[in-house]
């Protein structure tokens, strides 16, 4: 069992940045985050292996960026050029393969994005 604690959510005006970040209680071999919009399903928005190779929503590439520190057990998100769309609560989660199955999740951190 992975525990996951999430930081770093808010309200950003869009163009603007936040940094989200994510505690695993373990080392674990994919971390990432998903989002979850009202009314719409949650949605992977990228992903990080601990040998470094990542993937990502194709609505976020060029804007976000995810990283890992495995000493400390930590990922974070790096939300550039936000837009209201990209408002939504933001899921931390941890898995054991890149398949993505049987995920660990975090609480949730709201991200809202608007003027």
């Amino acid at each position: 069992q992975v525990q996951l604690v999430e930081s770093g959510g808010g309200l950003v005006q869009p163009g603007g940045s936040l940094r989200l970040s994510c505690a695993a209680s373990g080392s674990i071999f994919t971390m990432g985050w998903y989002h979850q919009a009202p009314g719409k399903e949650r949605e992977l928005v990228a992903a990080i292996r601990s040998d470094g190779v990542t993937r990502y929503a194709d609505s976020v590439k060029g804007r976000f960026t995810v990283s890992r520190d495995n000493a400390k057990n930590l990922v974070y998100l790096q939300m550039n050029s936000l837009k209201p769309e990209d408002t939504a609560v933001y899921y931390c989660f941890a898995a054991t393969n890149w398949a993505l199955l049987g995920k660990y999740w975090g609480q949730g951190t709201q991200v809202t994005v608007s003027s």
